[in-house]
């Protein structure tokens, strides 16, 4: 599928109905996942094959106009299409992903005829009987995803403006649910209502819990970076002299040893989808603390080998729940000397 041209959406379908010699193909996607409020939404559609629809794209990339047009044209052309939800509370109890996938499966289920092969927007798949294949903006790509989508968003935008009327203190005929200014300015002033998620809501009505938490989280993570850099450097044959070594002018993770050398590591890690390298962490400032440490242990301990300066990354794999890859950098700045 690699070499399929980009503008047509009708590749997908063509493929499965070529190669697998399917009959019924249907399209998934949702609405929905990011919003502060509200249910989220998914739609599976099955489409005559062969059949091009005008204008059908993305639903993000139309207008509300272009959306609500579709939607009526969508709805008369399919063979089978259903609409599902998802309820805030599957939400809070489940966490959006899950929920986002349970109601996916709904949609699949509630079609009136059973789908030959099922195309869905995403990197995962929902829990069905029927083959499915996930394709990352497949709702740019494939037309059954695009209508799919067209059916979700239109729905939940309709229901976001019904549920306006019963909470008309949100103007969630505005923004849908979505975290606008508008939007979070309202919670600020009148508190959740009851079909807000409130576990999305932590940073904004309480900045200070949150930050905690992502503190407490950061601190987990670098301590289990630690355990699993000197389980690593153990591994390789150093011995521990002394963890969290600190004075007057900052801390180093641990000192080790071998043979040869006295080692000062600076341990950084990070989650797999952090956008920089952990070692991009430890800047030029950072690096003059560390080295001011280290002059400062020598003084006070003297040493009969070679120092240096070492990093070693630890990146987690969120799935395992261990370090997916550890870098050692040896004398990754500062200086050897005897």
């Amino acid at each position: 599928m690699r070499s399929k041209s980009e503008t047509d959406m009708l590749a997908y379908e063509r493929y499965y109905i070529e190669t697998a010699g399917c009959e019924m193909i249907a399209g998934v996607d949702e609405a929905g996942r990011g919003p502060l409020a509200g249910p989220v939404c998914a739609a599976a559609v099955i489409l005559p094959k062969g059949l091009v629809i005008e204008g059908i794209n993305d639903s993000k990339k139309l207008t509300e106009r272009q959306r609500e047009k579709l939607f009526d044209v969508i709805k008369e052309k399919a063979l089978a299409y259903c609409i599902a939800w998802g309820s805030v509370e599957e939400i809070e109890s489940l966490n959006i992903l899950q929920a986002t996938m349970l109601t996916m499966q709904r949609a699949i289920e509630g079609l009136s005829m059973t789908p030959d092969f099922v195309l869905v927007d995403g990197n995962r798949r929902p829990e069905t009987t029927v083959p499915c294949v996930p394709i990352v903006k497949g709702d740019a790509q494939s037309q059954s995803i695009a209508a799919a989508s067209i059916l979700a968003k239109v729905s939940r935008d309709r229901l976001m403006v019904e549920l306006a009327k019963e909470y008309p203190l949100y103007a969630f005929e505005k923004h849908k649910g979505y975290g606008t200014p508008l939007h979070c300015d309202k919670l600020l002033t009148y508190g959740p209502c009851p079909i807000h998620r409130a576990s999305f809501l932590t940073k904004i009505l309480d900045p200070e819990q949150a930050a905690k938490k992502k503190r407490t989280r950061k601190r987990a993570v670098g301590d289990q970076g630690e355990e699993e850099a000197l389980h690593y450097l153990q591994q390789q044959g150093y011995e521990l002299v002394e963890r969290n070594y600190t004075c007057p002018y900052g801390e180093v993770d641990m000192i080790v040893q071998n043979a040869e050398y006295l080692v000062f590591v600076e341990v950084k890690s990070r989650q797999w989808n952090s956008l920089d390298r952990p070692a991009a962490a430890v800047n030029n400032a950072k690096q003059r603390k560390l080295l001011k440490t280290a002059e400062h242990y020598i003084q006070n301990h003297g040493c009969d080998r070679i120092q240096r300066m070492d990093i070693v990354e630890v990146v987690f794999d969120p799935m395992a729940g261990h370090p997916s890859n550890i870098t050692h950098l040896k004398g990754a700045f500062g200086r050897e000397y005897p």
